[in-house]
């Protein structure tokens, strides 16, 4: 992988309260940088492990014609992450497996990079989180969770849950982008006669042509429009996701930064006013997590360039932390005061 860069051991830095009370670690303590060119599943010694990687691209974004800035997103997201406390029991361990960088502009290749990356960290028994990057990173994700979901077990099913202001369901002549990457999986699993389970919540009407809820009908999504869930009965929403969870072996969560209200998301391609409240995301994405079939997370579309006081990468930092402590929590490894 020519694209793959591991970080550097030093990198995680921050305040420390304590060397040794682990009650007072913060993050930047606990993560260990891992190559995966040279590591093996038994290397590692956890009961629970998660590992974070950097898809630092925005090329789909270019080529989406949108406003580009988002490559630089997973260093920002890092540095938000780094003084985050340690909220969990030892047992759950954080690993930084590195960045997946494209080389001049070539985007397929670095998606091929994420899909070998990504079914390398499964392979290891990791819990992949996903630096975007721009909403391109889907699709190398989703292939790599794919691929080793069908080595594992053939008729496993995928099912696809994005929080998303688009469908990102447009056509792809000259080349996938950041808007394509849904109706390219949509085109290879019904190449390869899998089936196609795709989630999208938060879209909203003004940033989707008609040919694209037409596309998504056809396609067979389901969606959830931004104005139907804040002030919404959240009970009605849940119903809704149980009922597609259900149909689904394993989920793929993935987040578009721009699904939420540009008053507390300004640091984005395409900023949203009436997008979501991220406190409401936020219970959603708990309610997935404690279904058991969640696979792996990403984040896209988180822009330094167009951020301001780093609010938008701190939001997504509270994200990650609140996937990461509820994860610990279904897996009988939270803090002790909990």
């Amino acid at each position: 992988m020519k694209e793959y860069c591991p970080i550097p051991s030093d990198y995680w830095k921050g305040r420390i309260d304590s060397e040794d009370n682990f009650d007072a670690y913060r993050w930047h303590q606990w993560v260990q940088t891992i190559d995966l060119r040279d590591i093996r599943k038994d290397d590692l010694n956890h009961k629970f492990g998660i590992a974070f990687l950097g898809f630092c691209s925005d090329v789909g974004v270019k080529r989406n014609k949108g406003r580009i800035g988002a490559e630089n997103s997973p260093e920002s997201i890092r540095r938000e992450l780094m003084n985050r406390p340690c909220s969990f029991a030892q047992g759950l361990k954080l690993y930084d497996a590195g960045n997946i960088h494209p080389i001049e502009d070539d985007l397929e290749s670095a998606q091929s990079a994420l899909t070998n990356a990504i079914d390398l960290i499964l392979d290891l028994g990791l819990f992949p989180v996903v630096l975007g990057g721009g909403h391109e990173v889907a699709l190398g994700h989703y292939h790599g969770l794919h691929r080793h979901l069908i080595q594992k077990n053939n008729q496993s099913t995928l099912g696809i849950i994005n929080f998303d202001a688009h469908f990102d369901l447009r056509p792809y002549p000259n080349g996938g982008s950041s808007g394509t990457m849904f109706r390219q999986i949509a085109d290879y699993s019904l190449e390869n006669n899998y089936p196609f389970h795709y989630l999208c919540v938060g879209i909203q009407k003004s940033g989707n042509t008609v040919n694209l809820f037409k596309t998504a009908h056809q396609l067979g999504v389901d969606y959830m429009l931004a104005k139907d869930i804040d002030g919404a009965d959240i009970w009605g929403i849940l119903e809704r996701l149980d009922h597609f969870i259900k149909k689904n072996d394993a989920i793929y969560l993935t987040l578009c930064a721009d699904v939420i209200s540009s008053s507390y998301a300004p640091g984005v391609s395409a900023p949203q006013p009436l997008g979501l409240h991220p406190e409401k995301v936020l219970k959603l994405i708990k309610h997935i997590i404690k279904s058991g079939k969640l696979l792996s997370f990403d984040i896209a579309e988180v822009s330094p360039r167009f951020d301001h006081d780093q609010v938008t990468s701190s939001l997504a930092s509270v994200i990650i932390y609140t996937i990461v402590t509820t994860l610990a929590e279904e897996n009988n490894l939270s803090a002790l005061y909990e």
